[in-house]
């Protein structure tokens, strides 16, 4: 419910009535926070606030008040008197080439996918060691691979996403900002925490307890009128913050834009796991799922399920899937979406609204517990008839003769009409009155007739915690309709991914919501007892980080009708060697082997939940790569976990890229699948470009595919008019030097083929 909702407008001075305990704690004494047109009039203010001992805590990814934070990170670094600790997660940065060939690759695309989007200068200065010794980075999640053999590696703090809040405090917090949306309706001024909900809905409490305690911390935001305007639990008063950095006040100025997520690429293994994974996927029940081509492959199929039936279960036919993963039929559906689904995920992706608008994201949840429970038993539905209004009262939601309490309730689920008014014990809806008394025939007539709504109100498609995603993603959730806007909430963190109480909402709301839900994640590597590896190599390194995958895994556990997913590709390039990421033991854990639920590869589904060992072992080896297959058996039957006698079911042993190419090109031919069904970021030349670069770097990967590309390189053709054009976008046309002459040579080898 949107605050602005809740406005009381009887007094001169407004005053916002809200059930959310944070405005609720702050109320009309705290004043509107105070509003600063420059950057470094903002770092001026908070200096003389909390001093020069600064503790700033930062939202994930695109939540970052840039100029804010340059401007604080660059007064601190002309100024050694001030100590600074930046304490944030994803630390988003433009892509940078490793050498000049990646280099020139990026820069025209860079330039025009990142236009206006500023760098973070604290990222900037960490690539170049250049960080001054009275500021601290640190981070409790990495974008993925971005710090691997850093000297970051030491300022990782490993935490769930859940305690995040506590852990900054810990460290001393005295600083929370974030980037804004802003709006004024009828003189009213609220502001959306828009993409990041995650943790300011738990600071801001805390935070104005320790300003009444007499402690000098500071709530700060920063405006940017490119951010979409999320309603519900992310709009808030503007007494939330203490300062606001809004420089729409200085004329003529403009706001840079949002960091945007490429397209990224869908593999025809890819595709594989996540055609898989949607059979999974209970038609009226929960969605959560991650970022990256696995989750965009996952989004693709269930699209194909509802939209395309027939050639899905085709698709479904021609794998196998029933005869092999049986766990399909008894866990998830095959048939179109006709209750629909309802997203429950840390990380709104746009495939979510990819799914909203196909209809299969539609499951509106509630925050009442009555009307959640009668929708889950299917004695009422969110549209509203004189029975919604007995059984109400059948179970005790509503008293049998109508009291004020009563119907303000109604009306504010939608079973009433705005316009019932409730006095002297009768029920008035302009002209018309009658006793509210739902044991009265007559009474019963008049309330149908002139009282009730159409549907329940309030309902939600969507709970996340921060979303961040593609430009288009961000040009839909700004385009939507305010109805639609009512349908997605973005809230706490910690709501969404646990269980426990809340002051949204209590464990038993919370799991009367998520029916049926599937938490869809993804790891790096299993090993053959069923634990996953998701964040961190054996030697510690830290890829990513925890986040939120511990807890969703652990709460799947918690609900009886709720399963736990895990995806990954069954191999990998690591070393210049291809790899298992089946392996038979790993010396690092995200997940432990008791959490084992649902592992999914690009050959099938692997149900390890309440086996034996000897079961996780050798289903876990049936979605292997048959590369591999043999190796992992003779090690599970060596440390006694399988027996000896064991083999592996024929119709396991074709689990080969060979076969996932035969049925690729099947479908593709009749324009399913395909590498970017969600549109592309790159143009023709770059993905032609794209193609051969990423080849060339699989096979120089090697000393023996140095020397056969060398080879491949001398005995070249002379680049045709086709490719002439690659090498002059990628600046060897006119090579100046004899690396130059190699590099156009090793190239235009690969473009030739």
């Amino acid at each position: 419910m949107s605050v602005l909702e809740l406005v009381e407008t009887s007094t001169q001075s407004l005053s916002i009535q809200s059930t959310n305990p944070i405005e609720k704690s702050i109320g009309n004494i705290k004043p509107p926070a105070e509003l600063i047109a420059h950057p470094d009039e903002l770092v001026d203010s908070i200096i003389a606030h909390v001093g020069k001992n600064i503790v700033l805590g930062l939202p994930l990814a695109i939540g970052k008040p840039i100029a804010f934070v340059n401007a604080l990170y660059q007064r601190a670094k002309s100024d050694p008197s001030i100590s600074l600790s930046i304490e944030t997660g994803i630390s988003l940065e433009k892509p940078v080439g490793k050498n000049s060939l990646e280099r020139q690759f990026l820069k025209p695309f860079v330039d025009r996918e990142f236009a206006n989007v500023p760098d973070l200068d604290y990222i900037l200065d960490l690539r170049k060691g250049a960080v001054p010794d009275n500021i601290a980075i640190n981070e409790f999640f990495f974008k993925a691979g971005s710090f691997l053999n850093s000297p970051q590696q030491q300022n990782y703090t490993s935490t769930n996403y859940t305690h995040a809040v506590r852990d900054l405090l810990d460290k001393g917090v005295n600083v929370v900002a974030q980037l804004v949306a802003k709006r004024t309706i009828n003189g009213v001024t609220t502001y959306s925490l828009c993409s990041n909900s995650d943790l300011a809905l738990d600071f801001a409490p805390v935070m104005d307890e320790l300003q009444k305690n007499g402690t000098n911390v500071a709530m700060v935001a920063e405006v940017n009128t490119n951010m979409p305007f999320m309603q519900n639990h992310a709009e808030v008063a503007d007494n939330v913050f203490d300062l606001v950095l809004d420089q729409n006040l200085q004329q003529d100025h403009k706001d840079y834009a949002l960091f945007a997520a490429p397209h990224a690429s869908i593999s025809p293994e890819d595709h594989m796991i996540g055609f898989y994974a949607s059979t999974l996927v209970k038609d009226g029940g929960t969605l959560q799922v991650g970022i990256g081509s696995l989750s965009s492959a996952l989004t693709y199929s269930t699209l194909l399920r509802h939209r395309q039936n027939s050639l899905y279960k085709q698709l479904m036919k021609d794998l196998q899937v029933e005869q092999k993963f049986p766990i399909c039929k008894t866990v998830g559906d095959t048939e179109a979406f006709e209750e629909g689904l309802y997203g429950c995920s840390e990380l709104m992706v746009d495939g979510f609204m990819h799914l909203y608008n196909a209809g299969v994201l539609k499951r509106e949840v509630f925050e009442d517990l009555t009307i959640q429970t009668l929708l889950n038993k299917k004695k009422i539905t969110t549209q509203v008839t004189i029975s919604t209004l007995l059984i109400l009262q059948d179970h005790n939601a509503i008293s049998t003769v109508l009291t004020r309490n009563d119907v303000d309730y109604l009306k504010r689920i939608g079973v009433f009409k705005p316009s019932v008014e409730f006095t002297d014990g009768l029920l008035h809806i302009g002209e018309q009155s009658f006793a509210g008394n739902l044991k009265n025939a007559e009474a019963l007539q008049w309330i149908t007739k002139y009282c009730l709504g159409e549907t329940l109100t309030g309902g939600v498609v969507m709970h996340g915690a921060f979303f961040i995603g593609p430009k288009d993603f961000y040009d839909a959730l700004n385009n939507m309709s305010d109805a639609d806007h009512k349908k997605f909430c973005m809230t706490s963190v910690n709501y969404v991914n646990d269980l426990y109480d809340h002051f949204i909402g209590n464990q038993q709301l919370k799991q009367a919501q998520r029916k049926h839900a599937r938490f869809i994640n993804s790891a790096m590597m299993v090993t053959l007892n069923g634990s996953a590896i998701s964040d961190a190599l054996e030697n510690g390194q830290v890829v990513s980080g925890v986040g939120g995958q511990y807890n969703f895994v652990a709460q799947s556990h918690q609900m009886p009708d709720s399963r736990s997913i895990m995806k990954l590709r069954s191999c990998a390039v690591r070393n210049g060697k291809l790899k298992s990421n089946i392996l038979f033991n790993y010396g690092h854990t995200t997940i432990p082997r008791q959490l084992r639920d649902i592992v999914i590869t690009e050959y099938g589904i692997a149900d390890l939940r309440s086996k034996p060992d000897h079961v996780v072992y050798t289903e876990l080896i049936k979605i292997s790569d048959s590369r591999f297959q043999q190796e992992l058996l003779d090690k599970a039957k060596a440390a006694g976990k399988v027996a000896k006698d064991y083999e592996i079911p024929a119709e396991f042993r074709n689990n080969t890229p060979e076969s996932i190419a035969k049925l690729y090109k099947k479908y593709t031919q009749k324009e399913v699948f395909g590498p970017f069904p969600f549109g592309c970021s790159f143009t023709e030349q770059e993905l032609q470009l794209g193609k051969a670069l990423k080849s060339l770097k699989s096979k120089t990967a090697s000393r023996k595919g140095k020397m056969q590309c060398l080879w491949q390189a001398v005995t070249a053709p002379k680049p045709s008019q086709t490719v002439a054009p690659l090498l002059k976008r990628m600046g060897l046309d006119n090579p100046k030097n004899l690396q130059e002459h190699i590099t156009k040579r090793l190239l235009t080898a690969e473009l030739s083929k």
